[in-house]
């Protein structure tokens, strides 16, 4: 790309970054103003969604002329989707069951219940919102704004950048600290590399949802700090907080950064046949366009045709010519006369030997 272009791309994603907070400011207003309490949360997500996925697809087809932008910014609906999003969502349920289970065998949870029939119809409600504020932060921070950082820089700076961005984001969150900040940076690595290796959100959606499913609803533990997502099991962790992460949940301890590391590496084998499928590189066409098909129909069409043949061209050889430098050479006839003897018309019978 020309520097022009990258300077173009590096203005659409500050661009794209502004409109995000903008985006977020309207959702929250939105939504206290069209709902309450349980229902609150649900509604703030769904409108930011929107607002995102309209808001980028206007700027990739202003921008970028995109013929499809949806699609362009990984929301693209194929085949393997659903395995796509499965994968994530394996990744996701097995790096926190990892990261779990070091705090109930060296320190300890204490679990509380709440049994109640509104608190089991919550399940429903908690795990709705979960998914579509996953869906929202991968639109977010690997969607359109991370695309065009790619195109202004390369994909390795733009994955440090976009990192460090999504990290910085929760340091608002209840409990951050420096720690879960940097887990933070290397869980938004390991998405971005989800990214990268498939062109598409559908596996970093599915590990974003299953990671914050089931350190909340299935374990009770806060997610990122927030605790409003446990509506019938509650745990508190006990036990140092290097294991436990303290107040902000197991994404800030040194366990949860081990687990991510982990899974980065393993990532890159459970995205194998999508990145030779989706994200090898574009070909571009060279040379001179050949209709390989239709030349061939020509040519057979040429062959099977009913031809007329050439008329034969007779060629009439007067005599042979040989080469004289005294004179005219002779002819074919001359030639013959001389050299055979005219025969023998006479009656009279040779004379014989006496």
């Amino acid at each position: 790309m020309t520097f022009a272009a990258r300077l173009r791309a590096l203005g659409w994603f500050f661009i794209a970054i502004i409109y995000f907070i903008f985006a977020r400011a309207v959702a929250e207003r939105a939504a206290n103003g069209i709902s309450s309490e349980d229902w609150l949360e649900l509604v703030n997500r769904i409108v930011l969604l929107l607002l995102l996925v309209v808001g980028f697809a206007a700027m990739g087809y202003m921008g970028q002329r995109q013929r499809e932008p949806i699609k362009a910014m990984g929301l693209v609906r194929r085949p393997s989707w659903g395995r796509e999003f499965a994968i994530g969502a394996a990744l996701g349920w097995s790096g926190m069951i990892a990261c779990v289970l070091p705090i109930a065998l060296i320190g300890g949870l204490a679990v509380t219940l709440y049994t109640t029939q509104r608190q089991f119809g919550l399940i429903f409600l908690n795990l709705a919102v979960l998914a579509i504020a996953a869906l929202a932060e991968e639109v977010a921070f690997r969607g359109y704004p991370f695309q065009r950082l790619i195109e202004a820089t390369n994909p390795t700076v733009a994955t440090l950048v976009g990192s460090v961005f999504f990290g910085l984001l929760h340091l608002n969150n209840p409990g951050a600290t420096t720690a879960s900040t940097l887990v933070t940076i290397l869980a938004g690595w390991l998405l971005s590399i989800a990214y990268l290796r498939t062109h598409a959100l559908w596996v970093g959606w599915g590990f974003h949802f299953a990671w914050n499913a089931t350190m909340g609803i299935l374990f009770g533990l806060p997610i990122s700090g927030i605790t409003n997502f446990s509506p019938v099991i509650a745990s508190n962790s006990v036990g140092p907080y290097w294991i436990t992460g303290g107040g902000y949940g197991p994404e800030g301890s040194l366990v949860c950064a081990i687990v991510i590391l982990v899974l980065i590496f393993v990532m890159f084998p459970a995205t194998r046949d999508l990145k030779y499928r989706y994200a090898q590189p574009v070909i571009v066409p060279g040379g001179i366009p050949v209709d390989i098909d239709a030349a061939t129909r020509r040519q057979h069409e040429a062959a099977m045709g009913t031809q007329t043949p050439a008329a034969p061209q007779i060629v009439q050889i007067s005599g042979i010519q040989t080469p004289n430098r005294e004179g005219p050479s002779p002819s074919l006839a001359s030639l013959e006369a001389e050299a055979i003897p005219a025969p023998n018309t006479s009656a009279e019978a040779p004379p014989r030997d006496r």
